[in-house]
């Protein structure tokens, strides 16, 4: 049902956790989704659908930075010349 009341702060919390522990999964599983399937229809039930698209950006971005950090940045013209 999608409803567009803010959610309480049970609700609040209880999507937090369903995000961290399938983020967690992911984490352990480098990223493979299959292997955290239960975690991520608990986290798509537990938190409004903006809130998972918003989290997926953010979990990609937070990758993306991540990847930067650790390996440098690779000018996408340097990478094809190795």
């Amino acid at each position: 049902a999608a409803r567009m009341a803010a959610p309480t702060m049970e609700e609040r919390k209880a999507c937090w956790g369903a995000r961290d522990e399938f983020w967690q999964c992911l984490d352990s599983h480098a990223d493979d989704a299959a292997k955290c399937e239960k975690l991520r229809r608990a986290f798509e039930l537990r938190c409004p659908q903006q809130w998972v698209k918003h989290f997926d950006k953010r979990r990609d971005f937070l990758k993306y930075k991540r990847k930067l950090e650790t390996e440098g940045y690779i000018p996408p013209e340097a990478a094809g010349k190795s």
